[in-house]
């Protein structure tokens, strides 16, 4: 009985199966008839790129069917968007359909493949992408499509981008917010969801790109910017989607950078481009949001690597502390002790005219004293080092914290204020017990995979370099918010 039971099954299986794969058949008239109501659906070239780009139904996109795509790209497709797959000839898009409909897909495939299309045809490629380095230049120009949930949207994004999650990009009445007059660009965290946008867009004629790599590829962006010229030069390196700054600091031919950031080789670069050479790397302290490319690059440049002896550290290098001098061409480096946002957190004076504060003092802020889970006793310490170590420096000393907050506007370009400016920031002309009541009261998201990323730091995990820009996705979350 039960013999008899399974194959019974098994037939049915398969008669089942027959009867599903004619049910994903799309004749060429149904197909046409689709086109000319404007119905919501995907229209997937599965053929060569050259066969398709020198002609192809109009509306349609190139596609390539591999494990990537099965991994990353379909399981983003919006469970009821039809999807009607073309190949030449049928076989491909019928075995793809079948697969994509075992998944919940709502697939099918081009009866008689792409020879039996008698509808109009376009020539030229699709699914352009732009680079992150590309659109930093561009940002005042395009139209920012974030296709993300509103979740996700809402716990970060690219400053003037507009939300619409992909599953909406479906429905006319939304399609009707985009415009036609600008260049559109999707994004996603990585960039497959942006491409089915893209997609979809090119469906009803709407042109657009996808950021390579999405917001993880966004937020490996370095943009310089020159702060202080002559004699000693500042330059500022801006992690544009992440809120993290690091700088070099160039005297005579020689120069020091403080807290670098990935990619390092930007660095190099600007150093080969502006004749000076890189002798010493710093870090302020063990970053929590983002990883340091400190030991890389010193390692890379055979500049000297110096780190807080307050902190712990699983590899060697020259560790400093309060009080140490390091010179420079003609400058000179001085360390100060300033704990609180970690335990050995440290921040340099240079030429008695430039302080760099790391996470202690931004210049919209002060830092958080609680990703230790010791905010208390760590709060303490950041009071005092704020008004006994920083705040007691001349007025005129130029203060350059190592993150700015997302919604902080640039002055010239930089993210620079001076001791003078920082004494007029919220709660820092109240009383210690008070600060630290306020400050212990305050509860804030923790950056995105800030454990890890510490492990990383302290030198206690490997770091695999492909991962970066998954490890620092997000706002760094560094400031305690005075508003």
């Amino acid at each position: 009985m039960q013999y008899k039971l399974l194959d019974y099954i098994s037939k049915k299986s398969i008669l089942i199966m027959k009867q599903s794969t004619q049910n994903l058949e799309v004749s060429s008239e149904q197909l046409s008839e689709y086109l000319i109501k404007q119905e919501p659906l995907l229209l997937f070239d599965l053929r060569e790129k050259d066969h398709f780009e020198k002609s192809h139904i109009k509306g349609s996109v190139h596609a390539v069917c591999n494990a990537q795509s099965k991994e990353k790209i379909m399981p983003k497709i919006p469970k009821n968007t039809k999807i009607i797959l073309i190949s030449e000839p049928e076989d491909f898009a019928k075995e793809t359909a079948k697969m994509m409909a075992s998944f919940g897909l709502n697939a099918y495939f081009l009866a008689g493949g792409f020879s039996s299309w008698k509808g109009k045809l376009s020539q030229g490629q699709t699914g352009k992408i732009i680079a992150p380095d590309e659109l930093a230049k561009k940002l005042d120009s395009v139209f920012l499509l974030d296709v993300r949930d509103s979740s996700e949207f809402s716990e970060y994004q690219i400053p003037g981008s507009k939300n619409i999650p992909l599953e909406d990009l479906f429905d006319s009445k939304t399609l009707e917010k985009i415009p036609k007059d600008k260049e559109i660009v999707t994004i996603c965290p990585h960039g497959n969801r942006a491409m089915v946008a893209s997609f979809a867009l090119a469906r009803i004629g709407i042109d657009s790109q996808t950021l390579e790599d999405g917001l993880a590829g966004w937020n490996q962006v370095l943009k310089p910017v020159t702060v202080v010229k002559d004699p000693t030069k500042i330059i500022q390196i801006q992690k544009v989607g992440k809120g993290c700054l690091s700088h070099i600091v160039e005297s005579k031919g020689k120069a020091i950078v403080i807290d670098p950031l990935y990619p390092f080789e930007k660095y190099i670069d600007i150093a080969k481009e502006q004749g000076f050479e890189i002798t010493r790397v710093f870090d302020t302290h063990q970053h929590a949001d983002h990883v340091s490319a400190a030991r890389d690059l010193a390692q890379a440049t055979g500049a000297k690597l110096h780190l807080s002896k307050y902190e712990g550290y699983a590899f060697d290098a020259d560790f400093v502390g309060d009080s140490d001098e390091f010179s420079f061409g003609q400058s000179n480096l001085r360390v100060i002790h300033t704990p609180g946002h970690t335990p050995g957190s440290l921040s340099y004076v240079v030429d008695e005219k430039y302080v760099f504060t790391g996470d202690i003092l931004f210049v919209e802020s002060i830092g958080r004293p609680d990703l230790r889970d010791q905010a208390e006793e760590f709060t303490e310490e950041l009071y005092n080092s704020l008004h006994n170590k920083l705040l007691v420096l001349p007025h005129h000393t130029m203060v350059f914290p190592t993150h700015h907050g997302e919604n902080v506007e640039a002055s010239q370009e930089a993210f620079v204020s001076t001791i003078q400016q920082s004494k007029k920031l919220p709660w820092l002309d109240i009383s210690k017990q008070d600060f630290i009541q306020k400050i212990v009261a305050i509860t804030l998201p923790r950056p995105m995979n800030y454990r890890k990323i510490i492990t990383v730091n302290k030198g206690e995990l490997k770091l695999v370099h492909s991962e970066i820009p998954d490890l620092e996705i997000g706002p760094n979350r560094c400031a305690v918010d005075v508003s």
